[in-house]
């Protein structure tokens, strides 16, 4: 038996969530602790050519409750992208919890194969909520989450790989 749309994407989504909310913490005591202003590190980039910090979180944020919404077909929350620090960084994160929490099984129920289409300025993407989900969300999810850790790393935050991982039992 395969795992449900629901079961692949909404726990996947909440946990990656809560661990990057609890990164955000220790990054947020360790910016108390070394007298760095927070914002500071809200602004960090691992690269010049790389999204801050910042931008990385709203991305996970917009990618998780974009997932939540479309595999559910129901509207996304609007959220500005005004967070620069990391307080309000962890406020964003609250929000998209607060989204994807409404999201039940029975509204995702049977759409693995419901067309979910992504405009974009330079082209036009077109999935199966399946294929969405695989190869295009959690992909993204994912990826946006490490950097926003490779960041907070890089500049000292002690996070191992049980900060990236979370509660998985």
């Amino acid at each position: 038996m395969s795992a449900s749309l629901y079961d692949s994407s909404i726990p996947a989504l909440t946990l990656g969530l809560n661990n990057l909310a609890a990164i955000i913490d220790k990054a947020a005591a360790f910016a108390e602790a070394k007298k760095v202003e927070p914002k500071v590190l809200a602004d960090t980039r691992l690269i010049a050519d790389m999204f801050p910090l910042s931008r990385q979180v709203q991305i996970v944020c917009d990618t998780a409750k974009g997932a939540a919404g479309r595999l559910a077909a129901v509207d996304l929350p609007k959220h500005e992208d005004t967070e620069t620090t990391l307080i309000e960084l962890k406020a964003r994160i609250k929000k998209t919890l607060d989204f994807i929490g409404t999201i039940k099984p029975a509204q995702l129920a049977g759409a693995e194969g419901r067309e979910i289409v992504l405009q974009f300025p330079r082209q036009t993407l077109k999935f199966s909520a399946a294929d969405y989900l695989h190869k295009f969300v959690l992909p993204n999810f994912y990826f946006h989450i490490t950097i926003a850790y490779g960041i907070l790393r890089s500049n000292g935050v002690d996070l191992g790989k049980g900060d990236y991982l979370g509660a998985i039992q």
